[in-house]
């Protein structure tokens, strides 16, 4: 398996894989359209004999009192289901949050599962005053990753991701 970024050629079977993961069309529509509106956004493919057989996206988030373009929310992230349970996904997270800090980038959120981001160094953002935008969030399945340390106590508020994950909501 090789892990790399996405390529134009790419969007079609990303597209197809996500609605199959996802059991449906709103989180490919969210890649396709933050792609499309957000040049900073990161998508990495996980390719095995020529098939995408996993997809990460990063895309830019802000946070209440943060300056700059150095926070990052990690989502969607899917393996197809034929790979899952190979350590694809922590591959692909892996990667993406080191292409992340080559770029400067501090923070990473996550709304994902809680059994499973933690063991990738996440942890819930109400312990460093961080809360989703969404009203109801659990706060178990809001997480952050603080990839330059000094950061965590020195932001707080509400996380805000791109406009087009209203679509999910």
């Amino acid at each position: 398996m090789k892990i790399r970024k996405e390529s134009p050629a790419d969007l079609p079977e990303i597209r197809r894989l996500n609605d199959l993961v996802f059991a449906g069309s709103a989180e490919g529509s969210i890649v396709d359209a933050v792609r499309t509106s957000c040049p900073s956004a990161l998508s990495l493919v996980a390719v095995e004999r020529e098939r995408i057989i996993g997809h990460v996206f990063f895309s830019p988030v802000t946070i209440e009192g943060m300056t700059g373009n150095k926070a990052m929310g990690l989502g969607p992230m899917c393996v197809h289901p034929d790979f899952q349970r190979n350590g694809i996904g922590t591959a692909l997270v892996t990667e993406g949050i080191y292409e992340l800090e080559t770029l400067g980038c501090a923070v990473v959120v996550v709304l994902g599962h809680p059994e499973y981001y933690p063991r990738l160094g996440f942890v819930p953002a109400n312990r460093h005053g961080l809360k989703c935008q969404w009203e109801g969030v659990p706060d178990d399945v809001f997480m952050v990753r603080f990839l330059e340390a000094d950061m965590a106590g020195a932001v707080r508020g509400v996380v805000r991701y791109q406009k087009e994950f209203e679509t999910a909501t």
